[in-house]
């Protein structure tokens, strides 16, 4: 676990110096621009978060990997926003089996809690991936080859022996036909 935090402080540590230095990625510089880290097929609520939270999309982005665009992302457990959860599609056709995923979920609660992410294909032999533990910044990434029309499950609870879940949610990885 110590080195995935490491890891994940030196993406957030180069995203932050490059902000610094002025070297910015153009779609976070670009007001009013479309992201092209966005999905040509994403909803109107996931194309708001990413204008509100240009950086963290790109961060996300930057985590997953080359050539992934957000298809899917949601407050939750509601507009409090204790977590945001990202679905990332690679290339543009989300409503796909064959799409490959990724999903991340984001902890926006200032404190280490105990979270997982777990990503389930539509393709019964894939099976599901999954990361938990406790995380200052956010669980993930997990991938499936053929994440599209699947299912993502995030949960939030202080503790790992909490009862209590501060998020629980399941949501489609990404919409089908």
């Amino acid at each position: 676990m110590r080195v995935k935090f490491a890891t994940k402080s030196v993406v957030t540590v180069t995203a932050v110096a490059l902000g610094f230095l002025g070297l910015t990625v153009p779609q976070v510089s670009a007001v009013g621009q479309p992201d092209s880290r966005v999905a040509a097929d994403a909803d109107r609520e996931t194309r708001n978060i990413a204008e509100d939270n240009p950086e963290a999309v790109v961060a996300a982005a930057t985590v997953c990997g080359t050539g992934y665009n957000l298809y899917y992302a949601e407050r939750l457990p509601d507009a409090m926003r204790k977590g945001t959860l990202f679905t990332y599609i690679k290339g543009t056709n989300g409503a796909s089996n064959d799409t490959p995923t990724c999903a991340i979920f984001e902890n926006n609660t200032g404190s280490a809690k105990w979270m997982k992410i777990k990503l389930c294909s539509n393709y019964t032999a894939e099976g599901c991936a999954s990361d938990e533990g406790n995380f200052s910044e956010y669980a993930g990434p997990v991938y499936r080859d053929h994440g599209g029309c699947g299912q993502v499950t995030a949960l939030m609870k202080s503790t790992s022996a909490s009862n209590t879940y501060i998020v629980n949610a399941v949501r489609s990885a990404t919409s089908c036909n």
